[in-house]
This record gives C-alpha cells, structure tokens and sequence, in this order.
C-alpha cells in the first residue's frame, strides 16, 4: 500500500517527510473543470509503439479492459497528504501489455485535457499500483476530480497523477510535462521530498 513504509498492525501510518496528513480530499487543479461529452471521448496509445500503430478506446470499451483495485495515500507537493483511497480502474500495466511499447521506449508522456502533461518514466507507469481509475472508494470519479479517467500514481506526488486523463505517449527520451516545466522536480518522489527542479542538481 502506498503511503505505508513499515511497522505491524496497529502501529501508526506513516506518511512522506515534510508531509502533513489532511481529512477528506481536496480539490486541487490547474485551470477548469472540463465538460465530458461521450460521443467525443477517447483514450489514445500514441508515439514509439512496439508495431508502429497508435490505438484507441472509446469510453465504452473502456468497461471491456482488465480491472483492479488499490488502496494508496496521495500526497501534494505543496505538503498534504491524504490516506487510504480505494481507486477501482485499469493498470497501467494492462495498457502496455495490450498496447506494447517499442524496446527503446525509456518513458511516458500523460496528457490530459486543456493539453495538460506528466512525464514518467516507464518504470513508474508500470509499477504495480498505478492505475488509469474510473472509481474512488465505490462510486465513479467526480469531475473536480477527475471523471471519467484520471492517472492516479501513489508513489509519487500528485502533479505526477493528471485528472481528465486522454492519451498516452511513448517516448525514447524524457520530456518535461507541464509542472516539471514551471519549476517542479522532474521525478517527483514524496519520500525523497523531490518537490523543486533545483533539487535535481543537488
């Protein structure tokens, strides 16, 4: 479970340093909550796939793709923290399985609406609690936060986890997203406090 690091049962959680632990889930984003029109809608597999291709869901057939489900803490760059969400949506790793990415693929680009981006590297995508979720804790996202499909990575801080999620890149090369650009560490590790850019030359 993201968010927990050791310790047994009954011992206290323990969250990333320099975090402080939150109720309930605020809202946070950059600019408006966009306006979801299903006959428009699709998520896109695009750039350096293994055959060349890009491929594409629509939201419908989102339903026919493997599912799962991961309890994990999210933690803000800024210092909040707020534990113990239960995501229900695709892994990521179901998306790379059914859409291969090329061998020279080293990271991803998530886009988002509004040309919103993350950058990740691959390994981050494919770590085992990242998720492409429909659902929090039983009932389908809201769209302040993220309906229908938001990137949720635990392990990393939440600029890192794009809301109104529309594509996928592949790339052979990183790229910085639109937080990592204005000043934000290009990884983002909570537990390493990778908050800032200048941090990366420390």
């Amino acid at each position: 479970m993201a968010g927990e690091r050791s310790g047994t049962a009954g011992t206290p959680r323990h969250i990333p340093p320099g975090q402080r632990r939150v109720s309930g889930w605020p809202v946070s984003h950059y600019g408006p909550v966009p306006r979801f029109r299903p006959e428009r809608w699709n998520l896109r597999v695009h750039g350096t796939t293994a055959s060349g291709a890009e491929h594409s869901w629509t939201f419908d057939e989102l339903s026919g793709l493997p599912y799962a489900t991961v309890t994990a803490d999210l933690h803000c760059a800024t210092g909040p923290t707020s534990t113990g969400h239960e995501w229900y949506g695709i892994p990521a790793t179901a998306v790379v399985d059914l859409v291969p990415p090329a061998p020279e693929v080293t990271h991803v680009m998530a886009w988002a609406e509004y040309g919103y981006a993350a950058n990740l590297r691959l390994a981050d995508f494919t770590a085992p609690e990242t998720l492409l979720a429909t659902h929090h804790n039983g009932e389908h996202l809201t769209a302040e936060h993220g309906f229908p499909l938001r990137l949720v990575v635990p392990h990393l801080y939440g600029y890192k986890s794009p809301k109104w999620l529309r594509a996928i890149e592949y790339l052979t090369e990183d790229r910085r997203g639109f937080w990592e650009e204005r000043g934000y560490h290009n990884i983002g590790d909570p537990w390493k406090e990778q908050r800032y850019a200048h941090q990366e030359h420390e």
